[in-house]
C-alpha cells in the first residue's frame, strides 16, 4: 500500500458494549458496540447501519443485507461468505482473517478499507467504487471487479488467479507482488498497470503474439 488510508474511529474496543442480534429488521442503527461469538442466519434487510462496531467470531448465513451502512467497523474472525451486501456503503472499515467467499458487494462504495488476511474467493464487486482500499495478503481468486472504478487501489502479495477486471482500468495498480497464472482483462485496460517480468508472460496472449 502506497497511500494513506484512514482506519476504523474506535477509540478503545475493549470499552464497546456488547450486544446480541437475533433478527435485524429494514433501517435498524447499531453504534459503539460488539458482536461476538454468535451466528446470524437467514436475515433479510436492506439499509442497516453499523457505526463505531467491532464483530469477533461472527457468522452470517442465508442473508441479504443490501445497502448495508458500516462505519468505523472492524471485521475480525469473521464469516460473510456468500452474503448479499449489494450497493453497501462501507467507510473506514477493516476486514481482518474473515472468509468473505461469494460475498456479493456489486454496485458498493468502499472509501478507507482494508481487507487483510482473508479469503475471499468468488467474491463479487461488479460495478463498485473503490477509493484507497487495500487488499494484503488475501486469497482473491476468480473475484469479480467487472466495470468498477479502482482509485488508489493496492493488490499486496494477494493471489488473484483468473480474477476478472474486465472494463476496470488498471492504470497505476501494481500487481507486481501478486499471484496469477491468468487474468479475464481486457488489453486496453491494461495501460499503466505494473506487474513484474514473469507475469508478463500471462498477458502475452491477450496481444495475439506466440512465445516460441
Amino acid at each position: 500500500m502506497k497511500f494513506k488510508m484512514d482506519s476504523p474511529k474506535i477509540s478503545d474496543p475493549e470499552a464497546l458494549l456488547p450486544e446480541q442480534i437475533y433478527s435485524l429488521q429494514t433501517k435498524d442503527e447499531f453504534s459503539r458496540c460488539s458482536i461476538s461469538d454468535t451466528v446470524i442466519d437467514n436475515q433479510e434487510a436492506n439499509k442497516v447501519s453499523f457505526d463505531q462496531v467491532v464483530f469477533k467470531n461472527v457468522t452470517i448465513i442465508e442473508s441479504s443485507l443490501t445497502g448495508i451502512e458500516l462505519m468505523d467497523v472492524i471485521f475480525e474472525r469473521c464469516d460473510l461468505s456468500n452474503v448479499d451486501f449489494t450497493n453497501a456503503i462501507i467507510h473506514r472499515t477493516e476486514f481482518r482473517n474473515c472468509k468473505l467467499i461469494g460475498t456479493d458487494f456489486t454496485r458498493g462504495r468502499f472509501q478507507n478499507v482494508r481487507v487483510v488476511d482473508c479469503i475471499g474467493d468468488f467474491a463479487t464487486f461488479r460495478m463498485a467504487n473503490l477509493k484507497q482500499v487495500a487488499f494484503e495478503n488475501s486469497s482473491l481468486m476468480s473475484s469479480d471487479y467487472y466495470q468498477s472504478n479502482f482509485q488508489k487501489v493496492s493488490f499486496s502479495e494477494c493471489n488473484i488467479d483468473q480474477a476478472t477486471l474486465s472494463g476496470s482500468k488498471l492504470s497505476g495498480i501494481d500487481l507486481s507482488d501478486c499471484e496469477f497464472s491468468g487474468l479475464i482483462v481486457d488489453i486496453q485496460d491494461l495501460e499503466g498497470c505494473i506487474i513484474s517480468p514473469q507475469q508478463a508472460v500471462s498477458f502475452v496472449g491477450l496481444m495475439g503474439l506466440v512465445i516460441k
